[in-house]
């Protein structure tokens, strides 16, 4: 009996996702919960485990395609059912003087619901240049995401029947491939090997080796048939020592001025996620009537409280005692107070929220996430300090749930930990109001009279003011000031 691996259900907002890394190949034994590949979308990475204990019979798509919730991906023999052997190789190979092979269509993928059309980017190849299976032979690009085209078989291209530029939709056939006609031949030269190289990458892999300009012939390849994956690019990274400076001996001997050859430029594909970062930040500022209102607060308090109890915190809950902690305690006090600034609208509605769902912004490898701290007005300040901990980490790994990334009624950013002094933070949709918390900075401020160094850190709300007045934003940020400025606010609820 055989077991479908499919494509997890994929929330509303994301139409498609990519096979990552496959962990496992065609006769591998697994065990039940584990994990067998990663499937990537713009938001998260999600693992796909064994339901139950078998051996791997199929893989139907490969790394770096395209795929939709629910796809059926893979096929396990149950209970470790034999796996039908591959037909051996023939004993001579075969060659190419014979008539052409078959003709297959090559067809635009199956397009999500929400993408209407897409545009041939760029051919890899040309009639009549022999291909291997599972080459990329075109890359078609849509407002979400750049698909790839890849070889049904060894053979060639026979006619291209739509060009760079060209509009298309999908499914619809745009070459014509002869399979089995005039087979790419085994590369005679180490050199040659190369050159293929790049054609069987994933996206991802593709990703990182552009980002870190490595040369993928330096790299060796665990995956099948050789092919490089991203664990084997993390590996070289952590393994490779310090490139060294470029030498500069004939610069030195010539006073002829720098080659235009140095003025180089390198040109990197945007990232599923930064795209829908993109398209959400643009959606906001054209979405919402945003208004950005600015205090200051006096971290001294803060400070000394944290140094005075930084230690036995620690000892105690075995987290370290950080700022954030503080901001999230005083914003869950104020949106309890100003209950506009934690509602959201939803169409001609106001949707009034009466729990404290807030979104942490987390700088990550693959950009900016906001994954959700739930129920806050219920938890310590040693309970938010570990959940935040705990989501940060898991952003950084890419194993943040869906769950964890949804939801958020209102969001903290902390642009300080770069050294941002000012800014004015964009609305996450469909939340109604932002905070940035900035640079901690000593600053000359006069207190009773008398000029004293204080750490300020300037506060800055943006807030959507369909929902939210000029009068609940300066009362709300006046209050997040005063529950800082005064930590015992906190604990006495004044």
């Amino acid at each position: 009996m055989a077991i479908e691996i499919k494509v997890p259900v994929l929330p509303e907002s994301v139409a498609d996702a990519t096979v990552a890394t496959w962990h496992v190949k065609v006769g591998d034994t697994v065990s039940r919960d584990q994990n067998l590949v990663d499937i990537e979308t713009d938001k998260v990475v999600l693992e796909v485990v064994a339901p139950g204990d078998g051996v791997i019979s199929e893989i139907i798509a490969g790394e770096g395609d395209t795929v939709l919730a629910e796809q059926l991906i893979a096929k396990i023999a149950a209970g470790g059912e034999a796996v039908a052997a591959a037909p051996a190789p023939a004993a001579e190979p075969q060659t190419n003087t014979s008539a052409k092979g078959e003709s297959v269509d090559i067809k635009v993928p199956v397009l999500p619901e929400s993408v209407a059309d897409a545009t041939i980017a760029t051919w890899h190849v040309q009639p009549g240049e022999a291909v291997s299976r599972d080459q990329n032979l075109v890359d078609i690009e849509t407002d979400k995401v750049v698909l790839e085209v890849v070889a049904p078989a060894d053979g060639s291209l026979s006619e291209l029947l739509a060009q760079e530029g060209d509009t298309v939709t999908a499914e619809q056939v745009i070459a014509k491939f002869a399979a089995g006609a005039g087979a790419a031949a085994p590369a005679a030269t180490e050199a040659a090997d190369s050159e293929g190289d790049d054609e069987v990458l994933s996206p991802s892999v593709r990703r990182l080796l552009a980002e870190k300009d490595i040369d993928p012939a330096k790299i060796s390849g665990t995956g099948k048939n050789g092919r490089i994956t991203k664990e084997d690019v993390e590996k070289f990274l952590k393994g490779a020592p310090a490139a060294p400076a470029p030498a500069k001996a004939a610069e030195a001997a010539s006073d002829a001025p720098v080659a235009m050859a140095d003025r180089t430029e390198k040109r990197v594909p945007m990232t599923r996620l930064r795209k829908t970062i993109a398209n959400r930040l643009l959606e906001a500022k054209n979405s919402t009537a945003m208004l950005t209102t600015f205090n200051e607060v006096n971290m001294k308090p803060i400070m000394d409280l944290r140094k005075k109890y930084r230690d036995s915190f620690e000892e105690r809950h075995g987290i370290r005692l950080g700022f954030m902690s503080f901001y999230v305690k005083a914003v869950t006090e104020a949106l309890k107070r100003f209950p506009e600034v934690n509602a959201s609208i939803d169409g001609d509605d106001i949707c009034y929220h009466n729990y404290f769902d807030v979104s942490i912004a987390v700088s990550t490898p693959r950009g900016l996430v906001t994954p959700v701290l739930k129920d806050c007005d219920q938890l310590g300040v040693a309970g938010i300090e570990k959940g935040i901990k705990a989501l940060a980490l898991k952003g950084r790994d890419g194993k943040l749930t869906m769950d964890e990334l949804t939801g958020g009624n209102f969001t903290i950013t902390n642009g300080g930990v770069f050294g941002s002094l000012m800014s004015t933070p964009i609305i996450n949709p469909p939340q109604s109001a932002i905070l940035g918390m900035h640079k901690i900075q000593d600053r000359a401020m006069v207190v009773d009279g008398k000029i004293e160094i204080l750490p300020m850190m300037y506060l800055a709300l943006s807030y959507d003011h369909r929902i939210i007045d000029g009068k609940e934003s300066v009362g709300f940020l006046v209050t997040v000031k005063d529950m800082l400025e005064d930590p015992t606010r906190l604990l006495l609820d004044v």
